[in-house]
């Protein structure tokens, strides 16, 4: 978001950096993206020989010509036309003293890619070229020996452009995000040209007797931009010539407040939400009715924008989301498949890459104690630790070694990502109280790991194993706390609030695969396996995941 100096300051700025040193951003590479037509061969010619604020602190002024690097993407779908744009742009590079990269894709070929999942030869073209251009501008940073931020991405974009965008969106149906248009800057990406129009930067390159190449293809409204171009800016430019000029303050205007309330949604999303986890959302849907439906519907653009970065929302989807969040309850589909749920009072948004699958059962090897029973002093002396990494069946690592993913949306207990469970014995040393020592640890853990007697479960001094699965069909406990009463599985997971969809994930271990349960991780021991004031060798299982992110 800018500041009042960097937005209005036409030179170096009147007040210092609060650190008073430049920025790594004063020093590091510029790539122009150079097309050959006339904006960008302007851009060229301008940054070459003119000054340009591209946002480095300096304002405007001469920028070095060692940090200038032309860029040009070659998009294969012009022929002999786009042999002749690369020619050109190397031989005006070539000119004025400053290097070329040239890059070739076939984005015909990429846009017909079942992979890339877009269809639109413009969108795969954008894609390819500041691709391209962020990968040069890591290498300049890297051989330079900068951080990347230093580096700054130049494009052509002008005051029509701006307009266009304007119009475009407008007519597709956007917020103030799309009404904004072509921002002046985001993350390296500059545009230092939005306050001059095409015909100036014509008009420029004439005075320096500088040709350029046009694209046939500009002409054919076909396009939406070219409909815009032709049709409609024209006749808005005849209504009022200074059309322009007031497009541009607009769209800053409209720039700046977006920026602004994009800032407050971002605090937002931190406060709403209870966790994350790769393709996962999760936030508090209470919350979320209860916030101002401007800041929400950025909430959940960002929300959904974090469970699945290539998910396009229209408005319409995100009314969708927040008509569920104000009943309560209730599910949706969004584009590529993104499933949105409120259930327990919690939004969840979660991508296709997150889709639960039923988790893979194995062995946990229960390690024998480090020494003799009766001669561990302390229960601070454990024996060795067997550990089971768990993984999703049809995951990355399905098995009982394999490094998979589990995902355990509880909402008071977080959500578990390539989750492990590790198991060692324990020594209770003379005079020691062992039913205390447990409701400790319990205490301490809250829930995530428990002490439980060893012979109770199934294991001896000696060590032992134990089964880890997924819940079964009539699966029963005596939970702990229940005093020995019996209870489903399934309904203790409905109690505790576990999503339905999420519910084959949880981990339960068993003294064998068809022996009783010994807990239900993270959730509940079972009661026949507690610590008594009889217990001497008890049985430490803990449940560690290495994605947790819980927000209590």
């Amino acid at each position: 978001m800018p500041s009042v100096s960097r937005r209005f300051a036409t030179g170096a700025p009147a007040f210092a950096r609060p650190s008073g040193r430049a920025g790594a951003g004063a020093s590091g590479p510029v790539v122009l993206m150079v097309s050959g037509g006339a904006d960008s061969t302007a851009l060229l010619v301008l940054a070459a020989t003119s000054e340009l604020d591209i946002d480095d602190g300096r304002g405007h002024a001469r920028i070095a010509r060692e940090r200038l690097h032309v860029l040009h993407v070659n998009h294969q779908l012009r022929g002999i036309d786009a042999k002749e744009d690369e020619e050109f742009v190397r031989e005006l590079a070539e000119r004025y003293g400053i290097p070329c990269t040239v890059e070739r894709e076939n984005v015909a070929a990429l846009a017909q890619a079942p992979a890339t999942g877009d269809t639109n030869v413009e969108n795969v073209a954008r894609e390819v070229r500041y691709a391209a251009a962020g990968r040069l501008a890591n290498e300049l940073c890297e051989q330079q020996g900068l951080p990347r931020s230093a580096a700054r991405i130049v494009t052509a974009h002008t005051a029509n452009d701006r307009t266009e965008t304007f119009f475009m969106n407008a007519i597709k149906g956007s917020g103030s995000q799309g009404l904004s248009s072509i921002p002046r800057r985001r993350n390296r990406v500059v545009r230092p040209l939005l306050d001059r129009t095409h015909a100036e930067l014509c008009d420029l390159l004439r005075m320096r007797g500088i040709v350029w190449h046009e694209d046939v293809t500009n002409a054919d409204t076909h396009y939406l931009r070219a409909f815009v171009r032709h049709e409609i800016v024209p006749r808005a430019l005849a209504r009022n010539p200074r059309l322009m000029e007031n497009m541009v303050a607009t769209c800053d205007i409209l720039s700046d407040e977006d920026a602004y309330l994009t800032q407050l949604s971002m605090r937002a999303l931190m406060s709403l939400e209870r966790r994350r986890a790769e393709g996962l959302v999760v936030l508090d849907a209470g919350r979320l009715a209860a916030t101002d439906v401007a800041i929400a519907r950025r909430v959940v653009r960002l929300a959904v924008q974090a469970a699945c970065p290539e998910c396009r929302l229209e408005a319409r989807h995100v009314g969708r989301v927040l008509a569920i969040v104000a009943a309560g309850e209730g599910s949706s589909t969004l584009p590529l498949g993104v499933d949105v749920r409120v259930t327990y009072g919690a939004l969840f948004v979660r991508s296709r890459s997150a889709a639960p699958g039923a988790l893979a059962s194995g062995w946990l090897e229960v390690p024998a104690l480090a020494s003799a029973p009766g001669m561990s002093a302390t229960l601070a002396a454990p024996g060795s630790t067997g550990v089971l990494e768990l993984g999703a069946a049809g995951g990355l690592a399905a098995g009982a070694a394999g490094a998979g993913a589990l995902a355990g949306d509880d909402p008071a207990r977080g959500v578990y990502v390539a989750a492990t469970i590790t198991a060692r014995l324990r020594e209770v040393s003379a005079g020691s109280d062992p039913v205390a020592l447990a409701r400790a640890h319990a205490r301490e853990w809250e829930g995530a790991s428990v002490l439980l007697d060893a012979e109770a479960s199934g294991i001896s001094a000696l060590g032992g194993r134990l089964w880890v699965d997924a819940p079964q069909t009539g699966d029963v406990l005596c939970p702990l706390g229940m005093h020995g009463q019996s209870k489903k599985l399934s309904d203790l997971l409905v109690d505790e609030k576990v999503p339905q969809a999420e519910r084959r994930r949880v981990p339960v271990v068993r003294t064998s695969p068809t022996g009783p349960i010994v807990w239900v991780a993270p959730i509940r021991p079972d009661e026949r396996a507690r610590v008594t004031g009889a217990s001497r060798v008890l049985l430490e299982l803990h449940f560690l995941a290495n994605e947790l992110q819980s927000r209590r």
